[in-house]
């Protein structure tokens, strides 16, 4: 279970990993950012260096304000793993509040799993190992609230303090601090049937972001709404274990594309117990409900999604009869973007977003009947609402320019409640990210670009720096690594493509070979101006300096194009995105720096698909393609996803067949397909079906299967990746023994070879 807290509206997202460094755009020209260039001489570090932990640095993370915005908590390694400290900004001082070594009972001590703010702001409640623990501020004890055989998870407390709500066994429970008496308020919880208070896996994945709760206290305090999910008719993965004597088997309930949703009601409990009244949110066929909210009258709010998601409707339902009306309706002919921009504010109007005008803006819905007013600007487009401090009249919102390179960049600013121009208090390039406090205007700034790790600093509403919190420098001098510049690609009908590069110590010397990294898919990025950390970044950085040139792309359905730009691909993944593939190939073997015979290409997940779409739609073209944890077959992904852009296999066969299953019998180039044995998102199905075909098809292919890792790999198995996905690209795109500063190349090795040999499906 990953740490996370658990406070709606003021949790600071971590930077992913996987994201690109990012990228400062310019048409027509390249700009080196930054970082100088590694010297033909320079040594680059080994392979050990930047995979390691403290690679790219740390910053503490699940940042957290409090209910009155005075004081603000977050985990950070204190020497015997996560620690919970609370900084007062107007000191400057932090303390420790809860160590990891404190939490343990006997053996181990467990990880911090998430914590929240009790009403008060006096203490924080924990979830740790399963079980519930209350830590106050001004020196009270630890205090355990759970020791069971069973998992306590996602506490909340009652908005007077008294109580805690908590999932256990699929079921809702009510724990009163006074006194420690349980209350189970749901009674039918079973593992893969029936779950109440959290999300299904699709739910989790697909609609909630991996973020996911599944029940709400009301205003109040005497009411509970909650999910209740039925997936008894949902198909079940089996995940094996197949490292124990006999394998373990564990049931995955995974809705695959067109077929059986689980049932999904939302409840309403009283905190005293008794029979839910179950809220009317009939009115479309197998419907989602993605979002619920209680609004300030103690009416529930329920967004319901049609399956084909076109259609949103917004319900306002009674919490005593559980009859819903209509009160707002977005509908759009491809498929409707969900996103979290949406809160109540006191007199009954709502915040919102829309991409109705193509680009993301926040609406405030009135009351009553009457159309929104939109609260950002032309030329702007929203990423997401940070929070909203009501009482100064303000929301937080995170931006980015409405031009055609854009997106590269966010900045922050605060945007007035009832119409006017923002104020930017994020200012300047790179990517800026805010956590607002609920009141009294102090935030978390924090920021980064590509070549600079940045910081995170309390500003007060005048952007005033207020506190410093701590960090770890990258262990890696980063001066020994080339530095990103920014391009732009000829794309498909002229439209110029987002890119950045590395240039190899060599570079202009002779043509080099290339990497080309990639993803692909729907309102995706690549290319941004962020510091993304180790591994990823690192690891494109140190190919570079050993004399590989590396070339990250976005296609014109990433979020550097309106949602029009993502229309484009409905109904035709398989084939929409092979005009931006094809241009990036072609120009890549038209520049007199690269060598044409020595392109490389490879991604993760959509891009492992892209990468398999590459090999197989331009067979020849590439002299090798790393296809990480890739979708094979649309038919084998998830509903909620595959359905969004594809629509149903039975209504769009068309669309489902144009597959890399479909095309192994093209692969003329070297392949390495990686999976996770234990991947629950993209089941490792997707890479034995593939296998399976190019074997039929006779065609020569590699492959490496990590036992029980999961859709991104952790450990020693993503250490293992980078190094077994190294020696693939030096063997195929003709690399020599490097030495310092990328030594010599060699031709790419000739395929006849590849075919005759060995190296087969490993």
């Amino acid at each position: 279970m990953r740490p996370r807290t658990v406070q709606p509206g003021s949790r600071l997202p971590a930077l992913p990993s996987s994201a690109l460094p990012s990228s400062a755009l310019l048409l027509g020209l390249s700009l080196l950012v930054g970082v100088p260039a590694l010297g033909a001489g320079s040594e680059p570090p080994p392979l050990e260096a930047i995979l390691a932990e403290d690679a790219g640095g740390s910053r503490p993370s699940e940042l957290a304000w409090s209910p009155d915005g005075r004081l603000l908590a977050y985990l950070w390694d204190g020497g015997d793993g996560d620690t919970l400290f609370v900084l007062e900004p107007d000191s400057g001082r932090p303390r420790s509040v809860v160590r990891r070594s404190s939490l343990r009972a006997e053996g181990e001590a467990p990880e911090i799993d998430g914590f929240v703010w009790m009403p008060a702001g006096d203490a924080l409640l924990l979830e740790a190992g399963g079980d519930l623990w209350t830590a106050g501020l001004d020196g009270d004890p630890l205090r355990r609230l759970t020791e069971t055989g069973g998992e306590e998870t996602d506490p909340k407390p009652s908005p007077d303090g008294g109580r805690v709500a908590f999932v256990r066994d699929h079921d809702l429970w009510l724990l009163e601090l006074e006194g420690g008496d349980e209350r189970r308020l749901t009674h039918d919880g079973e593992e893969g049937r029936i779950l109440n208070g959290e999300t299904d896996w699709v739910y989790w994945e697909e609609l909630w972001n991996r973020d996911s709760t599944g029940y709400w206290w009301s205003p109040e305090g005497d009411r509970i709404a909650f999910y209740h999910f039925d997936e008894s008719e949902v198909g079940v993965y089996p995940l094996l274990d197949p490292l124990p004597l006999y394998p373990e088997r564990r049931d995955q309930r995974h809705p695959k594309a067109g077929t059986t949703n689980p049932t999904v009601r939302v409840g309403v409990v009283a905190a005293t117990g008794g029979e839910p009244v179950w809220l009317a949110t009939e009115g479309a066929e197998e419907a989602y409900l993605p979002r619920v909210h209680w609004s300030p009258d103690s009416r529930v709010a329920v967004h319901r999604l049609n399956r084909e998601q076109t259609r949103l409707d917004l319900l306002l339902c009674g919490a005593d009869d559980g009859i819903c009306s209509v009160r707002h309706t977005e509908t759009h002919p491809t498929w409707i973007n969900l996103s979290d921009d949406f809160r109540f504010l006191a007199d009954g109007s709502m915040l919102r977003s829309s991409e109705a005008t193509g680009r993301r803006r926040l609406e405030r819905l009135p009351a009553g009947r009457g159309a929104p007013r939109s609260l950002t600007p032309a030329g702007w487009v929203l990423d997401h609402l940070d929070g909203v401090d009501e009482a100064a009249g303000v929301a937080t919102v995170t931006m980015f320019p409405d031009t055609p390179l854009g997106a590269r960049e966010r900045r922050v600013f605060r945007v007035p409640l009832q119409g006017g121009e923002p104020r930017e208090i994020g200012a300047g390039g790179g990517w800026n990210e805010a956590l607002p406090a609920p009141a009294g205007g102090l935030w978390v700034h924090r920021w980064s670009s590509v070549n600079d790790p940045g910081r995170q600093v309390v500003r007060d509403d005048d952007g005033l720096e207020i506190a410093a919190l701590p960090s770890k420098a990258p262990a890696i001098a980063l001066e020994t690594l080339p530095g990103w510049r920014w391009s732009s690609i000829p794309g498909p009908e002229g439209v110029p493509l987002p890119a950045a590069e590395l240039d190899p110590p060599s570079a202009g010397a002779e043509p080099s070979p290339v990497l080309v990294f990639h993803y692909g898919g729907p309102g995706s990025q690549v290319v941004a101006d962020r510091w993304s950390g180790r591994t990823l970044d690192l690891w494109h950085r140190w190919m570079a300096a050993r004399g590989v040139r590396v070339v990250a792309f976005d296609n014109t359905a990433s979020l550097f194009f309106p949602k029009s730009g993502e229309d484009a691909v409905h109904r035709l993944f398989g084939t929409a995105h092979l005009p931006a593939l094809g241009s990036v190939l072609e120009y890549l073997r038209g520049r007199s720096d690269v060598d044409p015979d020595r392109i490389g290409i490879w991604g993760w997940s959509g891009g492992g698909t892209n990468t398999l779409a590459a090999l197989l739609n331009y067979p020849g073209s590439f002299a090798a393609g790393v296809a990480g944890a890739p979708v094979t077959d649309w038919r084998l992904y998830d509903t909620i996803w595959t359905e969004r852009y594809l629509d149903t296999p039975e209504d769009n066969p068309a669309g489902y067949d144009a597959s890399p299953l479909s095309q192994a019998a093209n692969l003329a180039d070297p392949l390495l397909i990686v999976h996770g044995t234990g991947d629950d998102n993209v089941h490792p199905q997707n890479t034995l079906v593939m296998a399976n075909a190019l074997t039929e098809a006779g065609k020569p292919f590699e492959m490496h299967l990590y036992p029980n890792q999961k859709h991104g790999l952790k450990g020693a198995a993503e250490d293992h990746f980078y190094g077994r996905m190294t020696g693939f690209f030096e063997r195929w795109l003709g690399l020599a023994e490097l030495g310092a500063g990328g030594g010599g190349v060699a031709r790419r090795p000739n395929m006849a070879g590849y075919a005759g040999s060995s190296r087969l499906a490993a």
